[in-house]
């Protein structure tokens, strides 16, 4: 009964955030980015976002979710900060929603960490 108790928001935001940072680890090969700056990226903020996901998953931390929270960042920065934004727009979507998504989810699993439980009252 205690391990169906574990499945809190906290986890599902971690899967969340495992499945956008492996989709942005095989979109160049599924969307045909440029070689280049926005591919390499891709992948390497990828196995970044996937790493943290599945260690947040393994045993949580809240520095794990705070790197996802920058990691998603600079996702979403990247195509203006690389110089990809005319290169390919399939490139720059991806990292743009990835990059918003990934740091919205981590920001709210910091939320919920730091938020302070709702009182209980005598008739509730």
């Amino acid at each position: 009964m205690e391990v169906a108790m574990e499945w809190k928001n906290e986890r599902i935001c971690d899967v969340l955030n495992l499945l956008l940072g492996a989709f942005l680890l095989i979109s160049p090969w599924l969307l045909g980015f440029a070689a280049g700056a926005e591919t390499q990226n891709a992948v390497i903020c990828g196995i970044i976002i996937v790493a943290l996901s599945l260690a947040a998953l393994a045993a949580f931390a809240e520095w794990e979710e705070w790197l996802n929270l920058i990691v998603g960042v600079w996702v979403f920065v990247a195509p203006w900060a690389l110089g990809f934004t005319g290169s390919n727009t399939w490139a720059m979507g991806v990292h743009v929603v990835i990059g918003l998504l990934v740091a919205v989810i981590a920001a709210i699993e910091v939320w919920m960490l730091h938020r302070t439980p709702p009182r209980l009252t005598a008739g509730g």
